[in-house]
């Protein structure tokens, strides 16, 4: 049988950088590929090219027997292919409706609304979409926006589907109900492209995996007869499975408290994390963490309540004032608050700087000072760029995050507050991440680790919590954790 796609020694260059390098891809009708790599290794830019976004530099695709070059994304949808964006495309002050007929020939110059509504709830109990023509985007949770640009291809007669990344936003039960969905357009005949750095994922949904490491092929696989640890080195070239070496911890004083803390989503919570302690907390995205996070950065008012650092009451305190007291807050969103992605690195890594000698004279930067600490950095913390003056946003997502975890820990701070650090990253970066807070932790600071990620929690906490509906439903140390018990917590369902 004849591959629905094949793509040939694609080649992409950006001056120095050969993004993609040689690589050969082949996907067959009814058939899910998962797509593995680094951040970095080039499986968004292979992709990109494959839907018409950027123009190869070498190479050939052939779809469903015709040679595609020189596309564009309208091209590319109109042959069959759709790409479905980590960042859905939708305009949320629209309906579900009327997101799907934006654009689309069959819905009429004169809108059908009628026709395309039925449509729609046919396909989607067909897929078990769940899914309202009515219901505004605004209104539905990020797994729920998902399903409707995969409706959106659907009906577009798309015969594969792209999908970058297409869990990083979603809660776990969101992404068990992707994967259901995923295997039914596979039964209809679908091929499906699952681009992740997820190995869980692959393992339950995917038939076979490419894995690209530098711009290249590093290794291919049937996931029937593939273990986490063999992808990983493929990935990445080492075992990056292998579990976190944890020392004993030796607890000093209570570094950060509260008391009766409550705002906005969350408490009242009573909680002290002490000197050489990681207090992990889990939780279904929603349930408070963001409001806890940033209402110990000091982003949101406390209503009630205290919050000491060091025996110090900061429950007012400025953010400014608490990094001074010893604070370092690593936010989930690294695109809008941890980052500013239009200043280079130097500038990034200069943030807490800017007002201490010698890196700044009256409220400037001292270039030579601080591009040395900039290059200082970059090195201790594996950040991969030409120079310090690159542009933030141009890296991958993994090297953003080490320059926030550079910026932050290397101050030695007395408390990190980290949510979501290891959000979007893959294996290798995710190690450096989790090896980099730990290290903290010994050196005898407090740690507050906040993650949707339950392996992580698990894996680096010397407490956990679990936070329901804003409150704390459940603490035991490391050695009580039972599996059962957490996931009541998580559920609310606990006694």
């Amino acid at each position: 049988m004849a591959a629905l796609l094949e793509m040939r020694g694609m080649v992409k260059v950006y001056g120095a950088l050969r993004a993609n390098d040689g690589i050969d891809l082949d996907v067959f009708a009814g058939e899910i590929v998962g797509l593995l790599g680094e951040n970095g290794s080039g499986k968004s830019t292979l992709m990109k090219v494959l839907f018409g976004m950027v123009e190869a530099d070498g190479g050939g695709i052939v779809f469903r027997g015709r040679e595609l070059s020189g596309h564009r994304p309208g091209e590319a949808m109109a042959v069959g292919i759709a790409m479905i964006h980590q960042h859905f495309m939708l305009v949320e002050a629209m309906t579900v409706l009327e997101n799907i007929m934006l654009g689309w020939p069959e819905a009429g110059k004169l809108l059908k609304r009628h026709v395309i509504a039925e449509k729609i709830r046919e396909t989607s109990r067909r897929l078990g979409l769940d899914l309202d023509p009515e219901t505004r985007v605004a209104d539905l949770p990020l797994g729920r926006r998902q399903r409707v640009e995969i409706l959106k291809a659907v009906l577009r007669n798309a015969e594969l589907l792209i999908l970058d990344e297409p869990t990083s936003n979603l809660a776990p039960a969101e992404v068990r109900d992707l994967l259901v969905v995923l295997k039914r357009l596979r039964s209809e005949g679908k091929g499906i492209i699952f681009i992740t750095h997820k190995m869980p994922e692959v393992i339950e949904a995917c038939d076979k995996v490419v894995v690209l490491r530098a711009g290249k092929v590093s290794g291919k696989a049937v996931v029937s007869g593939a273990d986490k640890a063999q992808l990983a080195e493929m990935m990445v070239g080492r075992d990056v499975t292998t579990p976190y070496v944890m020392k004993a911890p030796e607890k000093g004083a209570v570094r950060i408290g509260m008391r009766q803390l409550a705002g906005k989503g969350i408490g009242p919570l009573d909680l002290d994390v002490r000197g050489g302690e990681i207090l992990a907390i889990a939780g279904v995205d929603g349930n408070g963490q963001l409001e806890l996070a940033e209402t110990l950065a000091g982003l949101r008012r406390a209503d009630a309540g205290t919050i000491s650092l060091d025996a110090r009451d900061i429950t007012h305190a400025t953010p400014a004032n608490r990094t001074k007291a010893g604070l370092a807050y690593m936010p989930a969103d690294r695109s809008m608050t941890a980052l500013v992605k239009s200043m280079t690195i130097m500038e990034n890594l200069m943030l807490r700087d800017i007002q201490r000698p010698p890196y700044s004279l009256r409220g400037l930067l001292t270039m030579g000072f601080a591009r040395r600490r900039a290059e200082t950095l970059m090195s201790q913390f594996d950040i991969r760029a030409a120079s310090p003056l690159t542009k933030a946003g141009s890296l991958s997502g993994g090297n953003q995050q080490k320059i926030v975890i550079a910026r932050e820990l290397a101050r030695q701070p007395a408390v990190l507050v980290a949510h979501q650090p290891t959000w979007g990253l893959d294996p290798g970066a995710t190690r450096f991440v989790l090896e980099r807070i730990i290290a903290l932790r010994d050196a005898g600071s407090a740690v507050i680790y906040i993650s949707s990620e339950l392996e992580e929690v698990l894996a680096v906490g010397d407490r956990v919590a679990v936070l329901a509906g804003g409150r704390l439903a459940g603490l035991v140390t490391r050695n009580e954790v039972d599996m059962p018990q957490i996931g009541l917590w998580m559920s609310e369902r606990a006694a």
